[in-house]
């Protein structure tokens, strides 16, 4: 069990990172952490691996606080965009040096990614591309078999069929070796179909922290003619209306009875569900007002 427990974070500045953080993550469960640039996400998984203190609150991991917690830490693999690798190091050195601090590390694992991501072991971190540093920073997350392990971002540089091997690796072996996952991620389409929970964050608050069935089943589209829509757009549910000529698009969020759905549908409506990724965009863009195209 993670714990979050009243947590803010003020930097020197004075700027607020996140406000009143109360979060539960609960073991062998695939998390996604999402929001916009600058929502406080990475703070939060600073916080988590104990690189960052909070201002006032307490993380709690199995009841145990991280921070200055050599034991605990061995426990959390925490794969970042800028991993600070030593340049001068060789990728299979890199893996040795991880191998000896992860308790859990699977060094045939590791060989078959190296071999999935077709890279060479004796190449040094800094003649890689960025989609092979990328690469070399997964097999750690993967290979640690960490009860905690953290991706912010750990796709860069990767093409599309090696991003496609990393989701696959990460689910087969998430079913044959369970633990907790917390993914952030802005390829939220692309990987969504991974996450089990989501708790999406903006402006240091937590705005969404739910099943991610339970989130899906509140967000539609509602396409109609123009004046047709016109008719919704005082629901409170409804977050934001797109319209082109005389068709108009209504992003709906909020619980939906069977009544209602069937009326929408008598009415000439045609409904949809709304991707993930388009919810996160409706939800923390700062506008409800009608757009015309």
């Amino acid at each position: 069990m993670i714990q979050f427990e009243n947590i803010h974070k003020r930097y020197s500045d004075g700027k607020i990172a996140l406000e009143n953080i109360r979060l539960k993550l609960e073991p062998n469960r695939i998390y996604g952490l999402l929001g916009r640039n600058g929502a406080g996400k990475t703070t939060l998984m600073h916080l988590l691996t104990a690189q960052l203190l909070p201002t006032s609150g307490r993380i709690r991991v199995s009841g145990q606080e991280p921070f200055e917690n050599a034991e605990l830490l061995q426990n959390i693999c925490f794969v970042k965009e800028s991993q600070p690798y030593r340049k001068n190091l060789r990728i299979r050195e890199v893996l040795k040096l991880a191998s000896l601090f992860f308790p859990n590390w699977d060094s045939s694992f590791a060989e078959r990614l190296l071999q999935d991501f077709d890279l060479d072991v004796n190449k040094k971190m800094n003649s890689l591309s960025r989609g092979m540093e990328s690469a070399v920073g997964i097999i750690i997350g993967l290979a640690s078999r960490a009860p905690i392990t953290i991706y912010d971002e750990p796709y860069l540089g990767l093409d599309a069929v090696a991003r496609k091997v990393f989701y696959d690796r990460l689910l087969e072996d998430f079913m044959k070796h369970p633990r907790t996952i917390i993914m952030s991620t802005h390829l939220i389409d692309e990987v969504s179909k991974l996450f089990e929970h989501v708790v999406m964050i903006h402006q240091g608050r937590i705005m969404l922290d739910e099943e991610v069935e339970s989130i899906l089943a509140r967000a539609y589209f509602i396409n109609g003619s123009k004046d047709m829509v016109a008719t919704l757009a005082n629901d409170p549910r409804i977050l934001h209306i797109e319209t082109l000529g005389v068709t108009s698009v209504a992003s709906w969020f909020g619980e939906m009875s069977e009544d209602e759905f069937r009326k929408l549908t008598a009415q000439g409506f045609t409904l949809s569900n709304m991707p993930l990724q388009q919810l996160l965009v409706q939800l923390t863009t700062e506008r409800r007002e009608e757009i015309h195209i």
